[in-house]
């Protein structure tokens, strides 16, 4: 029936939405090299990567002007615009505090001390793991959206989104335990150090929890499909 509906009045903006998904997802995964960087101290090779994130993030800002265009334009969508315009806000802000995580990183030559090392890779990795389960369930909601909501792929695309508010808790925890390593510093450390750190921590954690408020949308979607 969606299929016919979105055949009658022009093709669905989903694709596009997987599009901005995976700019998004770029966007993120560039995160790694980012802090490779800054823990081998390589300033400049930093700011090189800083001017990649921004390239990125507004590839991603392009692709969301054409998506809101697009709806825009149409008088009917197979989906509720609105829900669809804030699954695309709350994707959008994780690009963005990406891109805030690189700023700061080229805010002051800081070097990171190394017992913080692999506790910020590990949770590094969490994060990822929201965010490509993210990038997941938008490509399963689009071959979802493009043929007939409910059924059993309508369920496992919530079991997906289900994931990812378990690995967003995964990674609040982990957060909250490096919070309490870098405090745990004090004394041994420069306090604009310490700071520093928990700003990074903070963008972190912002992107994870983008991306569950995204799958939330996700989840609305599908429920009024």
């Amino acid at each position: 029936m969606h299929k016919l509906i979105t055949d009658l009045f022009g093709k669905s903006p989903f694709g596009l939405i997987v599009e901005h998904s995976k700019k998004v997802h770029e966007c993120v995964e560039l995160l790694w090299p980012l802090m490779e960087t800054l823990v081998n101290e390589d300033f400049d090779h930093l700011k090189a990567l800083h001017s990649k994130m921004a390239r990125l993030e507004y590839e991603a800002d392009l692709i969301k002007l054409e998506i809101r265009s697009f709806i825009s334009r149409r008088s009917f969508l197979p989906v509720d615009r609105s829900d669809l315009i804030n699954f695309l806000e709350h994707q959008e802000k994780i690009a963005d505090n990406a891109q805030d995580f690189s700023v700061i990183l080229t805010l002051r030559k800081t070097v990171v001390h190394p017992d913080l090392h692999d506790p910020f890779f590990e949770y590094l990795n969490q994060v990822f793991q929201v965010s490509g389960t993210l990038l997941t369930a938008a490509v399963e909601f689009k071959n979802l959206a493009e043929a007939a909501f409910g059924g059993e792929e309508a369920r496992q695309i919530l079991r997906f989104i289900q994931g990812l508010g378990e690995e967003e808790w995964k990674a609040d925890k982990m957060s909250r335990k490096l919070s309490r390593m870098v405090f745990a510093l004090e004394g041994k450390e420069e306090i604009l150090n310490i700071l520093f750190y928990e700003k990074m921590i903070v963008k972190l954690g912002e992107i994870a929890n983008q991306a569950e408020s995204a799958g939330d949308y996700l989840r609305v979607l599908i429920e009024k499909g």
